[in-house]
């Protein structure tokens, strides 16, 4: 392994998350990277609860670890905070519900030296409220494995890469000021992502398992049971940054444009079955264009070789009358 010699910081936003924030900046704070390479920044998002104090109380317990409190604004502004105060040669995030190996930036700053890469990745695993080991989101690969920026831009068309900073470190550099996180949106990570690829010279993704996704019951972004008409915000960001994605491939990898329109289509498709049927109206303008861009690309759906045939016959399906396939479809389920 190199010799650490790089300065890294990881920065932590934090909201309400009282009962698992001190899990999240202990394992960064235990790296066995040396703490005087490790800038730890916790941004309270406003938290009505506990979170600030003890956010305040590992600042005073870590030399390296510092506090900063705020308005809420969302992940995206408090990362935005820890963005502007860093110093690292290198940028990290890890968000407050999840834990990471004491191993991981001390493993991710070796490869960033060896290979004189701008971000390095390593893989995940997703743990359930309850312990047990949840599938893998993401297929870790085999070894060390290099990929272009154009490769990973693919491989987050076909939904098989992975696009959160939370795995990674990312060169500082790269996200110089007219490049942050998007404020007020959900898929944020997706859509800074697919911003900075073509600023990054390459990507190296490793195998160790190193960073802890935790899933809580009742999350911000599931939907809750009791409320039919509830949809969240994220399925109208994905059909936005889809359509971001299929403009920086048409401007940059023109050779991705049919996998851009295929991710496109299914992006639409994800959000026409999440809908509720209630908000399916003449006057969502939001919804009209989804039908309407499905409408206009059928020749397109159909004849792609990158949608399987599953989601080819839902479109085809739902192209027509979308509100009324949703509503039978409702009824013969009993829902």
């Amino acid at each position: 392994m190199a010799e650490n010699t790089g300065k890294l910081t990881v920065i932590i936003p934090a909201y309400n998350i009282e009962d698992l924030l001190g899990r999240c900046i202990e394992s960064v704070a235990s790296q066995d990277y040396p703490a005087e390479l490790l800038q730890i920044i916790v941004v309270d998002d406003g938290s009505s609860d506990s979170t600030g104090k003890i956010a305040d109380e590992y600042a005073a317990k870590y030399e390296n670890v510092t506090a900063f409190h705020k308005e809420n604004g969302g992940s995206s502004s408090a990362r935005n905070l820890g963005i502007s105060h860093a110093t690292g040669e290198y940028l990290g995030f890890v968000d407050s519900d999840d834990f990471v190996d004491s191993r991981m930036f001390s493993t991710l700053m070796d490869a960033a030296k060896r290979y004189d890469a701008d971000m390095v990745q390593v893989s995940r695993d997703e743990i359930a409220e309850d312990g047990t080991m949840l599938p893998d989101v993401i297929t870790p690969p085999a070894d060390e494995t290099v990929v272009t920026p154009k490769e990973h831009m693919r491989t987050l068309l076909m939904h098989t890469g992975d696009a959160s900073f939370c795995t990674k470190i990312t060169k500082r550099s790269v996200l110089a000021d007219d490049l942050r996180f998007p404020e007020g949106e959900l898929n944020e990570d997706f859509y800074l992502m697919i911003k900075a690829l073509s600023r990054i010279n390459k990507l190296v993704i490793l195998p160790e398992k190193y960073y802890h996704v935790y899933y809580r019951t009742g999350s911000n972004s599931r939907k809750k049971a009791e409320d039919k008409d509830y949809f969240p915000s994220v399925f109208t960001d994905i059909v936005r940054n889809a359509d971001v994605a299929l403009d920086i491939v048409k401007d940059i990898y023109p050779e991705l444009i049919p996998v851009a329109e295929r991710f496109g289509y299914y992006q639409r498709l994800d959000y026409l079955l999440h809908i509720p049927t209630s908000k399916m109206t003449g006057d969502n303008v939001f919804y009209r264009g989804v039908v309407k861009n499905i409408r206009k690309n059928l020749g397109k759906i159909l004849g792609s070789k990158y949608l399987s045939k599953r989601d080819k016959i839902y479109l085809l399906i739902l192209a027509p009358a979308p509100r009324l396939v949703r509503k039978l479809h409702a009824y013969v389920r009993g829902l």
